[in-house]
């Protein structure tokens, strides 16, 4: 305090001293933070720096399996699949095409068609094609069938059926009641 005291000009009153320097660090921390604006990206910039990151992370041998376009949710569940949180489960539809759906290991069968739905639509957004989807009537229509076990419980959970990871579930066609 005597060093400060010292740099301190005799003819000047100290409160009036510590509120210049406390003045002058405002004013620094003012034209800091213009500075940092001016510096700041334009949205189109930052959406392209932050892609390329996106497609170096989507490089690690881990995450290599995700599509160009990925997003947050797919890689979590990637990195969750990794640590054994989340699991695979294949599903058939009747045109033979195998979904890769994943969900956490104590999923239940409506988080199970949850995901299916999630992972239409960014299938339908990437390639385009069909524009709606009534799940109502896809859920009306047909059953999810595991080992020839009707998945009808939306509250039951996939291992209280028996599935794990990478087994498969066929989309079934309702037989109409007379």
């Amino acid at each position: 305090m005597d060093e400060l005291m010292e740099e301190i000009p005799k003819n000047v009153d100290v409160a009036d001293f510590a509120e210049k320097s406390v003045v002058d660090e405002v004013k620094e921390e003012q034209e800091e933070e213009e500075e940092e604006d001016e510096e700041a990206l334009p949205h189109s910039e930052f959406l392209d720096i932050f892609e390329e990151g996106l497609a170096l992370i989507v490089q690690d041998p881990l995450l290599c399996d995700l599509p160009i376009q990925v997003t947050l949710e797919e890689v979590n569940s990637q990195v969750a699949l990794e640590y054994g949180q989340a699991m695979t489960v294949r599903v058939c539809k009747a045109d033979e095409e195998v979904m890769p759906i994943v969900v956490v290991q104590s999923a239940t069968v409506l988080d199970l068609k949850k995901a299916i739905r999630r992972y239409m639509e960014l299938k339908q957004q990437r390639e385009g094609g069909v524009k709606h989807i009534s799940w109502k009537y896809v859920w009306r229509t047909f059953h999810l069938v595991f080992n020839g076990e009707k998945l009808e419980d939306d509250e039951r959970k996939l291992k209280d059926y028996g599935i794990r990871n990478r087994d498969e579930v066929t989309f079934l066609k309702k037989l109409k009641k007379k």
